[in-house]
């Protein structure tokens, strides 16, 4: 799933896109107001982060572009603990509310639960799906827990990230640029090894223990994930759902 994140003190806004990104999320980062609406408005995220006291435009200010438009759901953080500040991010559209300081374990939990709650649907109706599968495979976005054939999968944030992209995607190739720009946050380098070292570390989770392959290599140019005809599950139907 696809974050902003919109503070402009430089140590927490840094740290939020560390931490979110070691916990499997890919997050962009805005510094100020006017570049955060313009992403908000513009991107296709499942939550905005967002701080109030932000130069350009306030956070308030961005709250009623993005609800002019969207329902995105919002996580604002401030400095300012009055319940008239709380209330008017509240009555202006935030989906939540945290004061700063803050835990990070309280902020993620925070993010879970709004993502669990499902209180705006993003403007791709493939982004609102909160259960992904293909074949035997599947994959809650919510409770981050994947399985295949019942079987729970024990991956990392970065092998859940990768699995999510290329389910959200099945049937398509992807590129090691677009895996490394999606998954890693990075611009790729053909010196790393990175995606290539991840691919085969989560290939010989969903695919080596089970009856099907899923995860292909396409030569020069990526990877793909799909169920060709040669290793076809019985009654096995590629689909997306929302959670009941």
């Amino acid at each position: 799933m696809r974050i902003l994140v919109v503070e402009d003190d430089p140590k927490l806004a840094d740290y939020l896109h560390r931490a979110l990104g070691e916990n499997g999320y890919v997050v962009d980062l805005a510094r100020d107001g006017i570049e955060g609406r313009r992403l908000a408005l513009d991107g296709d995220y499942a939550l905005v982060v967002l701080d109030i006291m932000l130069p350009g435009v306030d956070g308030f200010g961005v709250l009623k572009a993005l609800r002019e438009r969207r329902r995105t759901p919002v996580l604002m953080l401030t400095a300012r603990e009055r319940v008239e500040d709380r209330v008017r991010g509240l009555e202006s559209g935030a989906d939540d509310y945290l004061v700063k300081p803050f835990a990070f374990s309280e902020l993620l939990a925070r993010v879970g639960a709004l993502l669990r709650r499902g209180a705006a649907a993003s403007a791709a109706p493939a982004a609102s799906a909160t259960v992904l599968s293909l074949a035997d495979l599947e994959v809650d976005l919510v409770s981050r827990k994947a399985t295949r054939a019942g079987q729970r999968l024990h991956l990392t944030a970065k092998e859940f990230a990768l699995l999510t992209l290329l389910l959200r995607r099945h049937g398509q190739i992807l590129s090691r640029s677009t895996l490394a720009e999606q998954v890693w946050d990075m611009n790729f380098d053909s010196d790393t090894n990175v995606v290539e070292v991840a691919v085969r570390r989560l290939r010989a989770k969903i695919d080596d223990p089970f009856r099907g392959k899923l995860l292909h290599n396409v030569r020069g140019m990526g990877y793909v994930l799909e169920l060709r005809a040669s290793d076809a599950i019985p009654d096995a139907v590629a689909h997306e759902r929302p959670a009941a």
